[in-house]
């Protein structure tokens, strides 16, 4: 079939024209949506160099490339140990690269007349980071936490890192071997509200509402800080906070920003503190002007929300007014940085401890898949996140119009030509201090479906990514950073993404919940694969109580989700859920038989609750990762998708405090049988 010329520029620049949808029929792109992403994208123009910006090379691919043009190069290369070569080749020739290359980040520069070029050469591994005991087949479990649900005697209304050190010791204490995390990423201090990990302001900073003000040495120095701490307004505000069963994120924000900026009058900067600030360059100083502006504003203006209703020239990081407002104001930005400095410590200081107590994953990151459309990320690059789409789902049989998440997405065109330099810097930002590495939505790194800003989702297209680049890159900074990496590989997967996980070393996600046979049956502890982490459930789903209740059913007909014939057909495909759930335990003998009685008349008893953790911990999976919801009997999840205002996402709390939790006899239990079942062979 001869393509249009819109459809072959379409598919040019990485757009599919069609595409498969839930009912396994093909369905055609429309044009508009073709022309409207074409003119978001940033695709290559004129001429096209004789070597493209950037070449990944992995084991199994020949080391050499192919100059295109006419006439002789020279040429010279160096290795990212700044050892060089020079010589001079032929276009249309392969040229192979130098001998024994490490694996890393060289420069090939080709020179004709007073005209050169550079292109990024990278030496990749072929597979991630493992850790040796999971290579020697040991299997470990963790904790799954979101960290703002953390309660404690101690804390400000909001888990925090010192909470975090607290877990990580009572998880050791018990035999586990990390705590996995919901996103770190910075939000908006200035507007707290705004609370959804998964849309943050920049995914290369840190949430500073998690800095544990115990910590804080220039607090504790301070006597106009500490005065503040010991009138009895502030400390009855730290308790209502405390004392509340979901975040009240405008209050920990107000106690903790004002003991910040008391501390930081008595701060003398440090030379770990300025080497940071020296680190995290242009791009720290423009996050620290971000959090400074918005304050300043927000000040003024409390509904206002990120940089699209500031003042036109106030909309770009570099604009001459913002500019202005930089060089006035040096202390607000360093007091900024400060804060993502006090953060970067204590994570690291939970991390070193982690190491100390001898865990082998010990903690483990989540990478979002994007950051949110007004954005400190977006404000400063403009031209690497393309502001005129967003990204989402296309429609299935649940959501007729699809998804729109609201994230713009990232230009492939934009990350290649400069050298996938966004994409590596994001992974050395999200794999520091950590064992572990979960990318949320990991078919990211293939396709996304892209959304012509302003339209619904059933409107959008997919676009592809280099994904083989991608990967390789990931392997690389993965055995760098001695970081395994985890895919979030929920729901429609394309084959393809899951052959690569597979051969790059990379973790697939297996949730108890969707692990079913097409017959009904739940598949046994020995048909889950190795290379994997098993959960009961994940942030988006139900907790165990909530499923075997179907609370999680009853909270959606109370938010309207349902038309009274989906629920209905919900609740009766449950109950079957639950009796074949009864019977894989059985099966696998991690309940009584003498037990059996049919799932309708079975409650989720505390001995139900033990065995379907010790089924978990059976599992083949290497990995297994646990919520303390599931071992409280917990039914109220933490985020309800689809639900912005209808629900309190992102807020509540575990019931107990992490005192109270570790001290419960049935929680006891739970990670015992836990314990054992990993352990036995």
């Amino acid at each position: 079939m001869t393509l249009s010329k819109l459809d072959k520029a379409a598919q040019d620049a990485g757009i599919a024209v069609d595409f498969t949808n839930a009912n396994g029929e093909r369905v055609r792109i429309s044009d508009d949506t073709k022309r409207a992403l074409l003119a978001v994208m940033n695709t290559p123009e004129g001429k096209a160099p004789p070597l493209p910006p950037v070449l990944v090379f992995t084991p199994r691919r020949p080391r050499q490339c192919c100059p295109q043009g006419k006439g002789e190069f020279s040429w010279q290369f160096e290795t990212e140990r700044c050892k060089t070569y020079s010589g001079t080749l032929q276009a249309g020739e392969a040229f192979a690269l130098p001998p024994r290359l490490a694996q890393g980040y060289h420069r090939l520069t080709l020179r004709q007349g007073r005209q050169q070029w550079h292109s990024r050469i990278i030496i990749a591994p072929r597979r991630c980071y493992l850790s040796e005991p999971l290579a020697q087949g040991d299997k470990r479990w963790g904790a799954l936490v979101q960290l703002y649900t953390l309660r404690s005697d101690r804390n400000w209304g909001i888990g925090d890192f010192g909470d975090l050190a607290q877990m990580l010791e009572q998880v050791a204490a018990h035999g586990g071997d990390f705590v996995g995390l919901n996103p770190l990423h910075a939000l908006y201090p200035a507007q707290p509200e705004h609370a959804s990990p998964y849309s943050p302001t920049s995914r290369r900073w840190l949430n500073m509402l998690y800095i544990d003000i115990n910590q804080v040495a220039a607090f504790a120095q301070s006597d106009e800080a500490q005065r503040w701490w010991k009138r009895t307004e502030t400390r009855k505000a730290v308790q209502a906070a405390r004392a509340t069963d979901y975040v009240d994120y405008r209050a920990v924000a107000e106690l903790k920003i004002t003991a910040l900026r008391l501390a930081w009058q008595h701060y003398q900067p440090e030379q770990a503190f300025l080497q940071f600030v020296a680190e995290g360059g242009d791009h720290l100083r423009y996050q620290a002007a971000f959090d400074g502006i918005l304050a300043e504003r927000s000040a003024q203006q409390e509904k206002e929300w990120g940089w699209a209703s500031w003042p036109e020239t106030w909309r770009n990081a570099h604009q001459p007014e913002v500019q202005q407002w930089c060089s006035q104001h040096e202390d607000e930005i360093q007091f900024w940085c400060w804060l993502q400095w006090l953060a970067q410590q204590q994570f690291a200081a939970c991390w070193q401890r982690s190491q100390q107590l001898g865990m082998t994953v010990g903690l483990y990151r989540d990478l979002a898949v994007g950051v949110a459309q007004h954005s400190a990320e977006t404000w400063q690059d403009a031209q690497l996140y393309k502001l005129g789409a967003s990204v989402g789902a296309p429609p299935d049989r649940l959501g007729p119009l699809g998804q729109n998440w609201a994230l713009p997405p990232l230009d492939p065109h934009e990350m290649r030509a400069r050298g996938y330099q966004p994409f590596i810097d994001l992974l050395r930002a999200n794999m520091r201090d950590c064992g572990a590495l979960r990318i949320d939505h990991v078919m990211a790194l293939l396709r996304l479906w892209w959304i012509p800003y302003g339209e619904t989702a059933d409107k959008g297209a997919y676009v592809s990514y280099p994904v083989d680049d991608l990967m390789a890159i990931l392997a690389l900074e993965s055995q760098r950073h001695r970081c395994m990496v985890i895919g979030e590989d929920l729901g429609i997967v394309p084959p393809i993404i899951v052959r690569m996980m597979r051969s790059h070393g990379i973790f697939s996600w297996k949730v108890l919940f969707f692990e079913q046979e097409r017959d009904g049956r739940y598949r046994q502890p020995s048909a889950y694969p190795r290379q994997s982490i098993a959960s009961a459930s994940t942030h988006d789903l139900p907790t165990l109580s909530g499923f075997w209740q179907a609370e999680d059913l009853a909270l959606g007909e109370k938010l309207g989700m349902y038309r009274d014939s989906v629920l209905h057909s919900l609740q009766q495909q449950r109950t079957a859920q639950k009796q074949a759930l009864l019977d894989a335990l059985q099966q696998a003998g991690a309940m009584p038989a003498r037990s059996r009685q049919p799932a309708l008349k079975q409650p989720l008893t505390p001995a139900l609750n033990v065995a379907m953790h010790r089924y978990l911990a059976r599992t083949e999976s290497a990995l297994l990762g646990l919520q303390p919801e599931d071992w409280l009997g917990m039914t109220m999840p933490v985020n309800v998708p689809g639900t912005v205002d209808e629900y309190p996402n992102w807020r509540r709390k575990l019931c107990v405090t992490l005192e109270e939790m570790f001290a419960d006899k049935a929680v006891k239990q739970v990670l015992k049988a836990v314990n054992d079942g990993r352990k036995a062979r």
